[in-house]
């Protein structure tokens, strides 16, 4: 943000409404169709400072802005309208809502500050569910010399010049009871930016101040040695009064004391802050300290890695000198370098803070609510040159979609997961891990992602004497309990917590004398309960195993998920090992067998990048083992291919998933019947990799019989049949 420095107090206005002249003559626009432009783009610059205008020239109300530059741009900072909010995500992208829409007719204007100057702005305008009304991209005229001379402000720009003093302009004085003759501290916020303003105690004006480009001002004043107490009274309330140079004004009442009650300061006391942490992680809450004058108003700010304000807080020291502020770290802070200071008129000190990642996988949607039908994307970062497992589960609980991605050398993390239009809303919950390390996230699907409760075991099988911790994620500072089942399924424990404001929390309970079984870990947050199994003193087995999967032949592609079925002595500990034809072990999972000695797995799948050839699948349980085999076919042919996996039972459907490679764009796909009933048409985008991955419920009216699907996108088709009993 930039500001302007006025030749003169009165000319405000009028430098104002010249820049507001000459919006029409300094814009360059690109518009995003040459035939009928439906959003009126205008914008300028000074320096790195952008002023951007939207006119709602369509017929629709416009919901949402979203603006973002190219690759050698970035944005420091942003300033909207009353009424407005923005939110900037990892991608760089800015997205500018509102409670109330833009109608036809109606314009907005925002500011930003970029790294360079003169940047191309992308921008697109959606209405209400997310419909593009239109797109394109602006530049920014100069500003001629004569305005450039003075500093532009943005919140002048952006309307807020009208009057010095509103509804929301607020001021307290330190200290609240102060003495004739004595000095004190005036602050306030959201008074008009870089304004003067008049102090007066009653009618007596005592000094006059001005805002900073932020409304916000801090100064001094000494009461008159010649204010008045009636006799027989200790002190005497008084008005104080700022006022504008409209007259508008601001008061306060407080009661002023004789001489000799008056508060001596004691001066010697230096400004100090303390206790503050080197490095801090996103959801943490630290409380740091300090000295400075009894008595007297400080102001702590926070400064990012560009020297750009975080935030600002006004404090008050005590009669003993000392202060101390208690603040929450976002979940989704920018990590890096921060600065901490600390000021007391000219006087300041400061501290650096590092944010970090307390996790060593980090995965940020890159929206915060996806649209029915589009296709999700995710960054970040992870442990380099090592596979990364995801699984995506639906509102329900489903798995919806698994792989297992390769990360680089640099640990850079990007993905793709497409979305249908019959895919349900809600929030759906991304498993990510590499090895001992795990991580969860939450996504939106048509609605804003919210916390729900997860819970995960540190460990699959523990030994009767362990300690054995509880990881939970859910919503922030609400009361979690605890309940664990033994194998027949009766309460053995109990215990409560609060989550944290990181919305996580680690239970920790003892295990000694707990006999051999599967248990149940259970949390329960208001209505909302899951749980997990964990094993207690489980053993390697001596009985055979034998294991299966449900495919014949044992044909896979890549991406296809495998459901490993089996026999073995009950309740025993296992280890399934997937392994690639080069020897490479792509999976290693331990699990047990249930009371029955019953095996079941299905978090296997094969990666999308598998090699054709034959794979194989190991399980072992002490010296006793099974091996089979199954095939792994290339997808080397050209063009558009679809796939059906076998029918699975889902709750209480049967679902079969329909697999698409080679696709390009929007995808139709037909489910017909033999007499050539079409059963079912769906329609979706496929993602970069030309894969479409659909589950679809198969009608509890359906008859038996072979039923064909059939595939087209812009460019090929393509069909295969499956039969149903």
């Amino acid at each position: 943000m930039i500001t302007l420095k006025y030749m003169t107090k009165s000319s405000t206005r009028g430098i104002f409404l010249s820049i507001t002249l000459l919006f029409s003559l300094l814009l360059i626009v690109i518009p995003s169709n040459a035939n009928a432009q439906e959003i009126n783009v205008k914008s300028f610059a000074f320096e790195e400072t952008t002023i951007i205008e939207f006119t709602n020239d369509s017929d629709e109300e416009i919901d949402t802005f979203r603006i973002w530059l190219g690759s050698d741009f970035n944005f420091k900072s942003f300033k909207t309208e009353k009424g407005w909010v923005g939110e900037k995500t990892p991608l760089g992208v800015i997205i500018f809502t509102s409670s109330e829409t833009i109608k036809p007719g109606e314009s907005v204007k925002f500011g930003v500050k970029t790294d360079k100057v003169k940047p191309g702005i992308n921008w697109k305008a959606l209405d209400k569910v997310d419909n593009v009304i239109d797109t394109g991209k602006v530049l920014s005229g100069e500003l001629p010399k004569v305005i450039q001379n003075t500093e532009i402000k943005q919140d002048q720009i952006l309307g807020d010049t009208g009057t010095g003093i509103s509804t929301e302009s607020i001021f307290r004085i330190v200290p609240e009871k102060p003495n004739v003759g004595s000095s004190i501290r005036v602050t306030g916020d959201e008074f008009g930016a870089s304004q003067e303003f008049d102090f007066y105690i009653d009618s007596k004006k005592v000094g006059s101040f001005e805002t900073d480009e932020d409304g916000h001002f801090m100064t001094t004043m000494k009461i008159p040695d010649d204010v008045k107490i009636p006799n027989d009274e200790k002190d005497v309330r008084v008005s104080f009064i700022i006022k504008d140079k409209d007259g508008q004004q601001k008061e306060l009442s407080f009661r002023i004391g004789e001489v000799s009650n008056r508060i001596v300061i004691d001066e010697n006391i230096p400004l100090k802050i303390k206790n503050v942490p080197s490095v801090i992680h996103p959801g943490d809450v630290i409380t740091y300290s300090g000295t400075g004058t009894p008595g007297s108003s400080i102001i702590t700010t926070v400064f990012n890695a560009d020297e750009d304000i975080v935030n600002t807080i006004p404090l008050t020291v005590d009669n003993n000198g000392n202060w101390s502020h208690e603040a929450s770290i976002p979940l989704l802070s920018d990590f890096g370098n921060y600065r901490v200071e600390v000021s007391f008129g000219e006087e300041r000190v400061s501290r650096v803070i590092t944010v970090e990642s307390s996790e060593k996988i980090l995965i940020i949607p890159s929206n915060i609510k996806f649209v029915q039908g589009s296709i999700m994307t995710f960054n970040g970062t992870g442990l380099p040159n090592q596979d990364l497992e995801i699984i995506l589960e639906n509102p329900q609980g489903n798995e919806i979609f698994s792989n297992v991605i390769n990360v680089g050398e640099k640990g850079f993390i990007e993905f793709e997961i497409p979305t249908t239009f019959n895919d349900v809303k809600g929030t759906y919950v991304l498993f990510a891990s590499q090895g001992d390390e795990s991580i969860i996230t939450f996504v939106g699907l048509g609605v804003i992602a919210e916390p729900k409760l997860v819970l995960k075991m540190d460990k699959l099988n523990y030994m009767a004497q362990d300690i054995a911790n509880i990881l939970v994620e859910g919503p922030p500072t609400e009361k979690v309990t605890f309940i664990i089942l033994n194998p027949s399924d009766k309460e053995v424990y109990t215990n409560s917590t609060t989550i944290g404001q990181n919305g996580k929390v680690t239970h920790s309970f003892s295990l000694e004398g707990y006999s051999s079984g599967v248990y149940t870990a259970i949390a329960r947050v208001v209505t909302t309960t899951t749980d997990e199994l964990f094993s207690v003193g489980l053993q390697t087995g001596s009985g055979q195993i034998e294991i299966n999967t449900t495919k014949i032949p044992p044909n896979y592609l890549p991406g296809d998920p495998i459901l490993i079925l089996g026999n073995t002595s009950p309740s025993v500990i296992l280890v399934i090992i997937l392994t690639d034809p080069d020897g490479n072990e792509v999976k290693v999972k331990e699990t047990f067998s249930d009371k029955f000695g019953k095996i079941s797995e299905s978090s296997f799948r094969i990666p999308s990048d598998g090699v054709p050839g034959m794979w194989t699948i190991k399980a072992k349980s002490g010296s006793n083992l099974d091996i089979i085999e199954i095939e792994v076919l290339a997808t080397l042919q050209e063009g558009i291919q679809v796939f059906v996996g076998d029918s699975e039972t889902v709750g209480i459907h049967k679902i079969i998933t329909i697999k698409v490679i080679g696709a390009q764009q929007t995808v139709e796909i037909e489910i017909i019947a033999e007499d050539g009933e079409i059963i079912d048409t769906l329609s979706f985008q496929a993602s970069s990799q030309g894969e479409i991955i659909q589950p679809w419920i198969i009608d509890d009216q359906m008859k038996p019989g072979i039923y064909t699907v059939k595939v087209k996108d812009a460019f090929d088709s393509a069909e295969t049949t499956f039969k149903f009993q």
